[in-house]
Parts: structure tokens; C-alpha cells; sequence
């Protein structure tokens, strides 16, 4: 019985495995990892994830793979994704995003420009609780300084849009994991029964550190940039979108609602400087959301993959498989870091993963008497790092289509996700902090 379980499981979560292969051999094969559509795997594997589920019609597995495809939480998100590019094709149209990155180049130094854009997402981030509100925000502004620094005459590793985008998508999980107001705050301090208070100061002690580490990096880093993008002239009504934007995103309106506002406002700047009319702004609107396409599409296959994963059983042997063989305080935090990890690939929402895990973090919790307020920091913590390397979580896909580049690109310079990631386990490992271990 047990081996039928295994063999149920683990057929449950190929699909996830074919797409990973499908999309990394093909990488290999063709010796460049941006050349591959993402969309092709996911399609692939999705396909095969219909083919092997058993016990259902295939008209009860396509409707199961809808249902996952059209889930609240992925609609919702591709609504953004839809306003998102709308607005920030507009904000380009009008030159909002050329006003925005001459400011930033005025006020920053080149040696402390990539930690200037750290700090100023991890901010933004914390104070809106949101690290795909931050991206939306702060990644088309980040994007038009790494153009203006390849333009200078800037090069290597350290410069050039996937860089600077990666910044600001690090700075965005900073907020994401601590913020009061963030869902998976709540979602952590809920299922562990704490309060927000306690959990961060539980979780500052493991992050703050791995923050640290990055803006001592990022300084280190900017030393060495040679070139300076020559700031152009600012037209300071131009910076209005931008600065309303993130205002209503830190006086906590809904993201949706701020971006149909930034929309209106960039129509009636661009009417009133007669820079773009009414057909050219359908136009950029049009642009806007056909750039967001590849990511729409990414979005809902991987929704229905991952159903299909969780209804044949594979969420449930990651969960048996993770806490079968628990021994003692180090163990039963690891189980539970490595249970929101997985349930965080295969859900690609850390918000749906730490409530997908959360009820049995708290029963280990219970079981090995562990700190409720540093398992809610460890759900959240590996939850934020696991969905900073997914190149279909919607951070990425966010980041990625406003960059006009790869999610893949921007992996490869992420730094905050992965130090917060090594403190987390140093945390666990050397029994830190003490208070709550």
C-alpha cells in the first residue's frame, strides 16, 4: 500500500519535473536559457499532467485544469498584470519613465546607485506590503537606469537591466517577508497563532543580517562602476504618475485601483502636453498588454498544472514525505522550511503555500515545542526565498515582462533571496536567535 502511495505521489508530481526538464535540457541543447519560451514547457507539461491523471474523463481533466487556470488568485493577478503593462506603456509614451530615472540619477551618486534602488524597494516594499506592488512601482524606473548605464558605456555583470531589475525584485521580498500588512504575514501569524509583533522580531533577527550583506555588496559593487549616466533635464509634472503611484500603494490602496488612477493620470498629462492623443494612447494601452501576453498565458498553465498536481495527490505525499521522519527541535524546523519550500513550487503563490503548510507546521510546532513566532518566521522566510529562483512566480513573470527580459535573466542576480535564505538555515542550524529556539 505504502509503495502505491509513493509511486501515486510521485506520478502526481512529474509534470512539475517535465517541465523543469523539458525546459532546461532544450536550454542546454541550445546553449542559451533566454532562448526557450517558458510557455512551451509549461504547455508541454501541462499536456502531460492532463494525460496521466487518473480516474476522471478527459473532459473532468480539462475542467479540472480550468478550474486551476481560473482560479481567483490567478485571475487577479493577470488583472494586474493587464494594468500593469497598460500603465506602464503609457507612463513610457508620455516620458514618465525617462523624467523618473533623471531624477534618480540627479539624487544618486554612481557608487551608490545600486543601493540606493535597495533600500529604496525594501522601504517601499515594507511600507506597502507587497513586493509585486514595489515591482510594478520601481522595475520600468530600474530598467530605464540599467539602459541609461549600457548606454554610458557601462559594462560587465554588474550593470545592464537584468541587474538593476534584480535589485529591485530583492528589496521587493525584503517587504514581502516582514511588512505588517503583507499576506503572507498574516497567513504566517495566523496558522502559528502569534502576534505580527513578535514574529518580527523574531524575523528581523534572521533577515536583517542578509540585508546588511546585500547593501555592504551593493556599495562594494557601485565603487567600481567607471561611468556615470549623464542625467537629462526633468520635467517634474511628468514625475507625477510615479509619485502618486507610490504614495496610494503606501496609503494602502488596493493595487489594482492605484494602477487604473496612475492609467487615467498618464492620459490626462499626456492630453494636456499634447505628447500622445486618444488614438495613440489606445495604442500604447494595446502595446502595454500585448507585452504582458507571454506572462498571461505562463500564469494560467502553470494555475492548471498545479491543480492537476494537487488534486491527484501531490501536495499531500510532500506533506506525509516531510514529516515522516522528524527528530528533534533542528529536524522538526527543517521539516517545516522544507514542507513551505515544496508546497511553494507547486503552488507558485508563497501566500497559498504558507496556508497549504501552515496547519501542519503548527501541529510539529506543538509536537517538538518549538517557537510559533519563529515557525511563522521560517514559513514566511523559505516561502520568500523559494518564490525569489521560481521563474513562473508572479514576482518574476511581474518583473520580467516590465523589463521586457527574461524571469531566467534575472534569477541569476537576485542576491537578497538567496544570503536571506543561507541566514535562515545558519538560523536553524546554530539554534538562532536564542530567544526563539
Amino acid at each position: 500500500m505504502k509503495s502505491d502511495n509513493s509511486k501515486n505521489g510521485l506520478l502526481a508530481l512529474s509534470p512539475l519535473l517535465v517541465f523543469l526538464c523539458i525546459y532546461l535540457i532544450s536550454s542546454i541543447v541550445a546553449h542559451d536559457f533566454y532562448r526557450i519560451p517558458i510557455s512551451a514547457a509549461f504547455l508541454t507539461a501541462s499536456v502531460y499532467a492532463i494525460a496521466i491523471c487518473k480516474g476522471k474523463t478527459l473532459e473532468e481533466r480539462i475542467s479540472v485544469f480550468s478550474d486551476g487556470a481560473g482560479n481567483r488568485n490567478v485571475l487577479l493577478m493577470i488583472w494586474i498584470f493587464v494594468l500593469a503593462g497598460a500603465f506602464a506603456a503609457t507612463a513610457k509614451e508620455i516620458g514618465a519613465i525617462d523624467a523618473t530615472v533623471n531624477l534618480a540619477l540627479r539624487i544618486l551618486p554612481g557608487n551608490l546607485l545600486y543601493a540606493g534602488l535597495f533600500l529604496a524597494s525594501c522601504f517601499i516594499s515594507m511600507s506597502i506590503g507587497t513586493s509585486v506592488g514595489t515591482i510594478v512601482a520601481l522595475v520600468p524606473v530600474a530598467a530605464g537606469i540599467g539602459s541609461e548605464l549600457v548606454t554610458a558605456g557601462a559594462s560587465g555583470p554588474f550593470s545592464g537591466v537584468p541587474f538593476i531589475t534584480a535589485i529591485i525584485v530583492g528589496g521587493a521580498f525584503f517587504g514581502d517577508n516582514l511588512s505588517f500588512i503583507s499576506d503572507t504575514t498574516i497567513a504566517a501569524t495566523r496558522t502559528q497563532e502569534c502576534s505580527m509583533s513578535d514574529k518580527f522580531k523574531a524575523n528581523i533577527r534572521i533577515v536583517g543580517p542578509a540585508a546588511l550583506i546585500v547593501t555592504i555588496l551593493y556599495v562594494i559593487m557601485g565603487s567600481s562602476v567607471s561611468v556615470t549616466p549623464e542625467a537629462g533635464p526633468i520635467n517634474w509634472v511628468l514625475l507625477i504618475p510615479y509619485i502618486l503611484v507610490i504614495a496610494l500603494a503606501l496609503s494602502g490602496v488596493n493595487v489594482t485601483a492605484v494602477l487604473t488612477i496612475g492609467l487615467a493620470v498618464n492620459a490626462l498629462i499626456g492630453f494636456s502636453f499634447g505628447s500622445i492623443d486618444w488614438t495613440g494612447f489606445l495604442e500604447s494601452i494595446g502595446g502595454g498588454i500585448s507585452d504582458m501576453g507571454d506572462l498571461i498565458i505562463v500564469t494560467m498553465l502553470a494555475g492548471g498544472m498545479l491543480e492537476l498536481i494537487r488534486v491527484n495527490g501531490g501536495i499531500d505525499f510532500i506533506v506525509n514525505g516531510m514529516t515522516r521522519h522528524i527528530r528533534g527541535k533542528r529536524g522538526a524546523e527543517f521539516s517545516i522550511a522544507g514542507l513551505v519550500s515544496l508546497a511553494n513550487l507547486c503552488t507558485a503563490n508563497n501566500t497559498i503555500a504558507i496556508i497549504t503548510a501552515g496547519g501542519i507546521a503548527r501541529d510539529i510546532t506543538k509536537r517538538f515545542g518549538l517557537d510559533p513566532r519563529k515557525t511563522a518566521s521560517i514559513l514566511d522566510t523559505f516561502s520568500c526565498l523559494v518564490q525569489g529562483f521560481i521563474p513562473y512566480g508572479a514576482q518574476m513573470l511581474m518583473a520580467a515582462g516590465l523589463a521586457g527580459i527574461s524571469s531566467i535573466s534575472i534569477i541569476g542576480h537576485l542576491y537578497y533571496p538567496f544570503i536571506m535564505g543561507l541566514c535562515a538555515i545558519l538560523a536553524i542550524l546554530l539554534r538562532f536567535p536564542r530567544k526563539y529556539s
